[in-house]
């Protein structure tokens, strides 16, 4: 019976000793396997500086300014400018709306200029078209009797033309010794540039005119109409200028 005082004192004091031996060793082994980072953290301040000098170079810039780019665009945005400060438009969207209207009808004048130039380039060659066509092809004989109808015996070529059959000849042989007799009566001045309408808007006298416009209408319907005109129609063509010619020479 003594002896169990004595054996619960041994037991006390052999779990105070191993619990005092196990707290000893897990801490032994948390010091062992855990790696503490001793270094002093970055400030805030640090980071942030850090960071800006890392994202400042021109491969992280994203945002680019649009400007004008070749000649063309500086010149619309320079007429844009221009046409606002002349009729004091502040707006730059209507600013360039009126430079479009001014710009389309400034193209459609162009384009009206060029049509004029390319028709009147056309009936001064007296059948020349735009792919050097002429109404016939004796166009170094056209050309000579052009430059040289002072010169010219309209008779002799008229004989021969009608000779052969080639009235449309003949008849473009009469229109010029028409223009040769008006021009020595100085009713007309002679230029081989000159077209019909200008030969027409020199003469002064209405009776004239309207002679020279019919002889000018049977000019241009046989001559550029480059059609086969059988004897008689030519007859009656070349009655009507020979009696004109012959009024002229009066």
């Amino acid at each position: 019976m003594k002896l169990k005082p004595l054996f619960l004192f041994l037991l006390i004091v052999y779990g105070a000793i191993y619990s005092g031996f196990s707290q000893e060793t897990q801490q032994k082994v948390s010091r062992d396997t855990l790696q503490i980072d001793e270094a002093a953290p970055l400030s805030r301040r640090h980071y942030s500086e850090d960071f800006k000098e890392a994202y400042n170079s021109d491969a992280y810039q994203y945002e680019t300014t649009s400007k004008p780019n070749g000649w063309f665009a500086r010149f619309k945005a320079w007429l844009i400018d221009l046409v606002g400060r002349l009729f004091a438009i502040e707006n730059q969207v209507e600013a360039g709306r009126l430079t479009t209207i001014i710009s389309r009808v400034f193209y459609f004048l162009v384009v009206l200029a060029v049509i004029y130039f390319i028709v009147k380039a056309v009936l001064n060659k007296e059948g020349r078209w735009v792919f050097g066509k002429r109404s016939d092809k004796k166009t170094i004989q056209f050309e000579d009797v052009e430059s040289n109808i002072y010169k010219t015996d309209f008779n002799t070529l008229i004989a021969e033309a009608t000779a052969t059959k080639n009235y449309r000849l003949a008849i473009r042989y009469y229109y010029l010794w028409l223009l040769k007799e008006l021009s020595e009566k100085e009713f007309i001045e002679y230029d081989v540039e000159k077209t019909n309408s200008d030969y027409f808007n020199e003469l002064q006298n209405e009776e004239l005119k309207s002679k020279f416009s019919y002889a000018s209408y049977l000019y241009n319907y046989i001559w550029y109409g480059e059609f086969s005109i059988q004897a008689e129609q030519y007859n009656t063509a070349s009655n009507r200028f020979e009696n004109f010619i012959k009024n002229i020479k009066k």
